[in-house]
C-alpha cells in the first residue's frame, strides 16, 4: 500500500494484499473515500514498486546494527535515522528505473523479473 499526499489529496495503491482488505482498513477508506484516489495495482508485484527496494535497504541496515534494537522505541528511532539518511541518488535511480521495470514486466507477461 502506498499513500502519497499531493496538495492534500492521497493516492492509495491497492494491490489486494490481505492487510489492505482487512475490515478496519476498508471501513476507514469508506469514511475517507473523498480524500483518496484509488490506484489498482497487480497483486504481488514488488518489481513495479520501488518502495520495496527501499524497505530492503532499510532492513539490511537495521540487521547490520548491533546490538539489535532492545525495544520498539529504539527500533523506531533507528528506522527514522536510516530513512532520513538514505541517499537522494538512490531515490532518483529507483524512479528512473520505472520504464525498464514496466518493460521487463510486460516482456515477462507478468512473470518474475530481475527486479
Amino acid at each position: 500500500m502506498t499513500l502519497v499526499f499531493l496538495t492534500g489529496n492521497g493516492i492509495f495503491q491497492q494491490d489486494n494484499g490481505p492487510c489492505h482488505k482487512a475490515l478496519i482498513v476498508l471501513e476507514w477508506f469508506e469514511v475517507h473515500t473523498e480524500e483518496f484516489h484509488f490506484m489498482s495495482w497487480p497483486p504481488n508485484s514488488p518489481d513495479l514498486n520501488p518502495m520495496e527496494h527501499i524497505w530492503d535497504v532499510m532492513e539490511k541496515q537495521l540487521r547490520a546494527q548491533t546490538p539489535p534494537s532492545p525495544n520498539i522505541s529504539t527500533l523506531r528511532d533507528r528506522c527514522l535515522d536510516i530513512w532520513y539518511n538514505l541517499s537522494p541518488v538512490m531515490y532518483q535511480k529507483l524512479v528512473a528505473s520505472m520504464p525498464r521495470r514496466v518493460t521487463a514486466v510486460l516482456t515477462a507477461k507478468g512473470g518474475a523479473t530481475r527486479y
